[in-house]
């Protein structure tokens, strides 16, 4: 071989090497993705930004398409071919309590979502490719598409964009993943694999583990809430039912006495009577349980705005 056939060959090798050094997923452009990034907060489709749109509340509060998003892989696994698109049109995120697991971050199926250990997320890096990722599929969501949140503040929430184009969601700054031999709501046998895994806390923390939950202390009032979802469930559960509340001003539920949970993007003001009187509790964002403040099964009215 000829020395200037020689350079160029080393040339490429030398590239070659380079990209499987920096194999992984890492933030594009640099720096932690930020709620503002993601595009519009309302529950109306995107228009046409760069990220996906966050929304408080629950896929099926929002009715979403069945065979979509969560719902295209069910009963976990990967989602290929036609499914792979649809899975990617909304993913949810909501805190839930999952066996010993308490709280824990499941999507819209229910499923249990898991951070890795030899990720980043300062930066916010995926270091799960190849082999690695069809066993525990990363949450990606299209840039068009909608990341549904309850109990899960929405500042906490951004993507990072993976080798392949895809845009995975993480939770303050750690990359989110299903583990494919879950298939079922109430599994957790991601949960301890190679002492790397575990199950992702509402703030990014690793759940089941003694102070692995990080709480974040945040004492500063929410903006006003113009809009709020009313579950019959505790920890925003679709099973019984939600009714949705927008505008500003009182708002009597359409079914009252019935809530136990509520996500709301903000502060608002809940009554036990109707038109806004009686007994009252201002509550800041998403409550898991509203016995805590009081309320279960007692909201009448609302005050937005």
């Amino acid at each position: 071989m000829t020395r200037n056939h020689l350079t160029p060959l080393l040339a490429v090798l030398a590239v070659g090497a380079a990209t499987l050094t920096g194999c992984g997923s890492s933030q594009v452009p640099p720096g932690p993705a930020r709620a503002a990034d993601l595009g519009s907060s309302q529950p109306a489709a995107p228009s046409g930004g760069t990220g996906p749109a966050l929304v408080s509340g629950t896929a099926k509060s929002n009715n979403s398409a069945e065979g979509t998003g969560d719902w295209a892989v069910r009963n976990g696994g990967v989602a290929t071919g036609s499914a792979q698109e649809s899975a990617q049109r909304w993913t949810q995120l909501t805190a839930s309590k999952v066996g010993k697991l308490d709280p824990v971050v499941v999507n819209g199926a229910g499923l249990t979502l898991y951070r890795f250990d030899r990720d980043s997320n300062q930066p916010p890096v995926s270091n799960c490719d190849g082999v690695c990722a069809e066993t525990w599929p990363p949450v990606t969501v299209a840039p068009g598409g909608k990341i549904f949140v309850a109990g899960v503040k929405k500042e906490d929430v951004g993507t990072i964009l993976r080798g392949d184009g895809t845009r995975q969601v993480t939770i303050k700054g750690w990359a989110v993943y299903r583990f494919a031999k879950d298939a079922k709501p109430g599994d957790t046998l991601g949960q301890g694999v190679g002492g790397t895994w575990f199950g992702v806390t509402p703030v990014g923390g690793k759940a089941g583990v003694p102070g692995g939950e990080q709480p974040t202390p945040d004492a500063s009032p929410a903006p006003p809430a113009t809009s709020a979802v009313f579950f019959d469930d505790p920890t925003f559960g679709d099973g019984a039912g939600s009714q949705g509340v927008a505008g500003t001003g009182c708002r009597n539920l359409d079914r009252p006495g019935a809530a136990s949970s509520v996500a709301a993007p903000g502060s608002l003001k809940i009554w036990a009577g109707k038109d806004c009187t009686g007994r009252s509790q201002v509550i800041n964002g998403d409550v898991a349980d509203l016995g805590t403040v009081g309320f279960d099964n007692a909201v009448v009215s609302v005050r937005l705005g």
